[in-house]
């Protein structure tokens, strides 16, 4: 098994990049990974004190990182405003977007609150679409750059106690295909990675609950953060160069196999 540790190389030196969600869990690896390649990111979250904690450990460890304090459940305008944030934080472009944010209540569908459903749709839909448009167009002015919107094995299987979150994230698949058809052209590159059952700080009291979702996976373990960030790091990359409206599964197998 890989060590959970970031991966240091030069492949995104010079690179310009804005992490949504990066104040924690899976977008604090991704920030720490593109950072490691050489990407000068940007680190967002909704908690001032979190996000600054990220952007000091990226410089710690030698990066390059400034923070944006934000909530993309906020009015569409501030979601917007996000993006010419973070172009005037990097030098005036951004390269990489990864739009990794996202909420994930879940419960049967009856008992689903009007709240939870407007933030399930406000975060992990709309703020992908607003920062897309946002960004993607200077991108395509540019002739380069890359867009990873973050999925969920939870996409492609019917789940009884989780039928909208799944929902969201079968919506970032298709615009992922849909973006990938309308920039990639003008040589940006959309995908998405898609997780599994993953082990992060903030579910570490379903340790057990995890463990066995994923015992019958031929990984056998959940997916952590780093592995995560490792497929992101790579597909905006050069080395992924002809990918382009996919959907990577990060998920030690649990889509696509039952073992036991």
């Amino acid at each position: 098994m890989t060590t959970n540790t970031t991966t240091a190389t030069t492949t995104l030196a010079g690179r310009t990049a804005l992490v949504t969600g990066a104040s924690s869990g899976i977008g604090e690896a991704i920030a720490h990974e593109l950072a490691a390649a050489g990407a000068v990111v940007v680190v967002t979250g909704r908690d001032a004190v979190r996000t600054e904690a990220v952007v000091t450990a990226i410089r710690e460890a030698g990066g390059s990182a400034e923070g944006a304090v934000v909530d993309l459940a906020s009015h569409p305008d501030e979601v917007r405003a996000l993006g010419a944030r973070a172009t005037s934080l990097l030098g005036g472009h951004v390269d990489v977007l990864v739009n990794n944010a996202g909420v994930y209540p879940i419960g049967p569908t009856a008992t689903l609150t009007d709240a939870d459903a407007d933030a399930l749709w406000a975060v992990n839909v709309r703020a992908p679409h607003l920062l897309v448009g946002a960004l993607a167009p200077a991108m395509a002015d540019r002739g380069a750059g890359a867009v990873v919107n973050i999925g969920s094995w939870m996409a492609r299987v019917g789940v009884p106690v989780a039928a909208l979150y799944p929902a969201t994230k079968a919506a970032v698949e298709q615009l992922t295909r849909a973006w990938a058809a309308e920039f990639g052209p003008a040589g940006v590159r959309v995908n998405t990675v898609s997780p599994g059952a993953t082990s992060t700080p903030g579910n570490a009291d379903s340790a057990d609950a995890l463990a066995a979702m994923t015992a019958g996976t031929p990984a056998g373990v959940p997916v952590r953060p780093v592995d995560v960030a490792r497929a992101v790091r790579w597909l905006v990359s050069d080395e992924a160069a002809f990918v382009h409206g996919a959907t990577l599964d990060v998920d030690g197998g649990i889509a696509a196999t039952r073992l036991s």
